[in-house]
C-alpha cells in the first residue's frame, strides 16, 4: 500500500492529533518495507537511522496510535513477536486485509491478495444476518525453498 506524507497528515488532524516529526518517521520506516512484517524493535532500529535522538517508548506509542487510526495493522505470526504493516486507512478501497502464507520450517512470510472468502462471507450473511467486516487467514505449511530441501 502506497504511503501519502499529506494523507497522514490530512489523518492525524482529522482526528485531534498533531503531526509530529517521530510519527512520520516511524510512518515513513514501516512503509519503506511494504513486503516485511516488522516487529516494534525493528521499526526502532530503522527509524533511529534518520531519528537518532527517538526513544523506544516513543516508537512503541507510536505504534499504538497508529494502529488505532488503522494506519498499521498488528499482526501476530505465532512465532513470540507482534509485528506491523501498513494498514486500510490509506486504501479506501480496500474491503479486507491480505493474507499470509507461513512456512512452518524456516518462518518465511509471503503475503496474498486473493480474497477467496467474499462468497462464504455472502452466504454467512444470507444464512444467519451476520454481516463479515473482516477477516485474517494465516495458511502453515512448507514454502518452495524448504520442499526442495
Amino acid at each position: 500500500m502506497k504511503y501519502d506524507r499529506e494523507q497522514f497528515k490530512r489523518i492525524l488532524k482529522e482526528n485531534g492529533l498533531k503531526v509530529t516529526r517521530q510519527r512520520l518517521v516511524v510512518l515513513e520506516a514501516i512503509s519503506s518495507c511494504p513486503e516485511e512484517h516488522l516487529s516494534a524493535d525493528e521499526i526502532f532500529a530503522l527509524v533511529k537511522v534518520d531519528c537518532p535522538e527517538i526513544g523506544l517508548a516513543t516508537v512503541y506509542r507510536t505504534i499504538q496510535l497508529l494502529s488505532e487510526l488503522h494506519l498499521i495493522d498488528r499482526i501476530n505470526f505465532d512465532d513470540g513477536y507482534v509485528r506491523y504493516e501498513m494498514g486500510s486507512a490509506f486504501d479506501r478501497e480496500q474491503k479486507h486485509h491480505h493474507h499470509h502464507l507461513i512456512c512452518s520450517n524456516c518462518g518465511k512470510v509471503i503475503s496474498f491478495q486473493d480474497d477467496l472468502l467474499e462468497e462464504l462471507e455472502e452466504k454467512i450473511a444470507r444464512t444467519t444476518g451476520f454481516e463479515v467486516v473482516d477477516h485474517e487467514v494465516k495458511l502453515y505449511g512448507h514454502c518452495k525453498d524448504c520442499r526442495r530441501k
